[in-house]
């Protein structure tokens, strides 16, 4: 791949933003949106909440940043905490530990987070049990 189609791939992905855009505005009724964990999705997260925030649709997303950009929800690994475990890994490989001999560990913080401003502007009521599971609310 060259710098020039690295630099137009974001082009490319807006526009292809724009027409699901148009797709979804066409009246699909009551749906929402599932947004996969992906570094290209996690750039234009801004663009992707505002189109579904246009469009009315109620998105889950994979990471915290997509909810505090006006989100509606999401459910994922702490990032935060996630890479000072990573960070701990580097500590031990340059002190001498051979990478193979770490241990594999999965993520054990999860958080669950709600934007309660995007739920009214969306017309959504957010029961209060949801509510008191949630780690963190916007409001």
């Amino acid at each position: 791949m060259t710098m020039k189609s690295r630099a137009a791939r974001p082009q490319r992905f807006a526009l292809k933003c724009s027409r699901s855009h148009l797709r979804i505005g066409a009246g699909f009724g009551d749906h929402g949106l599932l947004v996969a964990s992906d570094p290209m999705f996690n750039g234009e997260r801004t663009r992707i909440v505002a189109l579904a925030t246009r469009s009315r649709l109620p998105g889950a997303h994979p990471w915290r940043e997509f909810v505090e950009a006006g989100g509606l929800l999401s459910y994922a690994v702490n990032l935060p905490q996630m890479h000072r475990r990573m960070a701990a890994f580097v500590a031990k490989i340059l002190k001498g530990a051979r990478p193979a001999d770490l241990p594999v560990e999965q993520p054990t913080t999860f958080e669950f987070v709600i934007n309660l401003k995007t739920a009214k502007a969306l017309g959504l009521t957010i029961s209060q049990s949801l509510l008191l599971r949630a780690d963190h609310v916007i409001e």
